[in-house]
This record gives C-alpha cells, structure tokens and sequence, in this order.
C-alpha cells in the first residue's frame, strides 16, 4: 500500500527541515510537487507516484534508512553518550530519523556497524534465535595453536550459564615475538551477541586481545574503500540480503 504523507511531514520525515521550517518552505513557494509549486503544507504526497522537489532538487520517499558505518575507537555504540561520544556523532548529514546502532561494538572496537531507523530489522539481526554470523580480525597475544580452533568449534566456557555457541577460528598470520611473547592476527566468526563475547572466548584460551575489529555481519561485509568514521547508504541488494539473514538462523555460519 503506497503512503500517503502531509507535505510539512514528508520534508521533515526526510530531514530536510524542521516541521515548522517545512511549512515556512512550503509557503514561501521554494517546493514544487509534479512541477508545480505547492504553498498548501496539508497537501497529500503519495509515495513512488509524487514527485517532490524542493529548491530544485527532487526528495525521494524513504520509509526507513539503512547506512554501513566504520566505527573507529572511543565511540559507543549507543544512542546516549553515557561513556563518551555516541555514534550517531559520525552520521552528520545523513536521512533517517531515529537511527540506532545495530547490535553493539565495544568502544575500543572499530569496524562494521549497522546504523537503521528500522527497528523490526534490528532486532533480528540481534535476536539469540537467528544466529546471524559476525566475522571479526583480532591481534592476540600467543601462537598460533590447532587446539584452541579445536576449542572454538567445541563452544568456549566464558563463565556463563552456558557455554558459547562453536566459533570458526583461522589463524591468518603469526608474528615472532623478539624475545617478548608472539602475537597472532586471527579471524573469528560468532553466532552470539554476548557481553565482551570475543575478547572473553580468547581469555577462556590464555589469550588478550590486542586489536579488534568487526569486518562481517551475516552477509554485508566491511567497504575497504571507507574509512574510519565514513559510512555510506546500503544498496537495495544489501538491504535484502540482511532481511534474509534475518530470518535464517545458521546456513550463513560455515563450519
């Protein structure tokens, strides 16, 4: 079913102004729909058949918004700036009211965050029952050891009631100590959103975390192209295959 929306609505929906600003817009002649200008702010915009341009440039409806962000350390993933700056600091200039962090990545995480309005589509991604695969790189202290990929696959005891779920572990490079302890940069992917959950999977094998970034989540992939605190809108194709993911809980994991 299209939506039908109020003009003032539909430009402050789309963040091109305030409610009250919209109106003032609107009235002042600067907003054009199907190319006439429109001065009536209660005017009736129907989505995908209504054209909208304001100043000249065309508004496109968007019921929700959809932003792949990488986060660089010393922000939380949060809304609210209880242990230093939000986030959504680093959205500046992007459409969407409401926009949230998807899921959580620890302050001194960096890497792939999902930022949406769509609060349906968050909480699959973060539900226990989906299971959605997240793929992380980690420095860590040690050497490469077959028996800790072992332990991984088997589900490490993090001092929960439970054990976590089995993790695919790869070493991908080991690094010569020089007389002090060798470091790893390893690969691991989780099903679970738990509190601190890879740093306390390699504490559980003698191993600290070093480094930590998020590169994967279920299929949507960190953009080598942006750079610490760039982000970029998702493609429909994106948009569609997390709604997928959503809704499968473990034919992305690969054992």
């Amino acid at each position: 079913m299209a939506v039908m929306l109020r003009l003032d609505k539909f430009l402050s929906d789309m963040e091109v102004a305030g409610r009250a600003q919209a109106k003032k817009l609107i009235r002042q002649g600067a907003v054009e729909v199907n190319g006439e200008v429109c001065r009536l702010p209660e005017r009736k915009i129907q989505e995908g058949t209504d054209c909208v341009r304001v100043q000249g440039q065309e508004i496109a409806y968007q019921k929700f918004s959809y932003y792949l962000l990488h986060k660089p350390a010393g922000y939380v993933s949060s809304t609210k700036e209880t242990d230093g700056p939000s986030v959504l600091r680093l959205m500046e200039g992007a459409y969407g009211r409401g926009l949230f962090p998807v899921g959580r990545l620890d302050k001194d995480t960096e890497g792939l965050l999902l930022m949406t309005n769509d609060g349906e589509l968050g909480h699959r991604l973060t539900s226990p029952r989906h299971h959605v695969d997240k793929t992380y790189w980690a420095v860590v202290t040690g050497r490469a050891l077959e028996e800790d990929i072992h332990l991984f696959e088997e589900g490490v005891d993090i001092q929960e009631k439970r054990p976590a779920m089995p993790a695919a572990l790869h070493f991908l490079e080991e690094r010569p100590g020089d007389g002090r302890e060798a470091v790893c940069l390893a690969e691991v992917t989780v099903r679970e959103g738990r509190y601190h959950q890879v740093k306390r999977m390699f504490a559980a094998v003698g191993r600290q975390v070093l480094y930590l970034k998020r590169v994967a989540m279920g299929p949507l992939s960190l953009d080598p192209s942006l750079g610490r605190g760039a982000y970029r809108p998702l493609t429909e194709e994106e948009v569609q295959q997390l709604k997928g993911a959503g809704r499968d809980g473990g034919k992305l994991f690969t054992d």
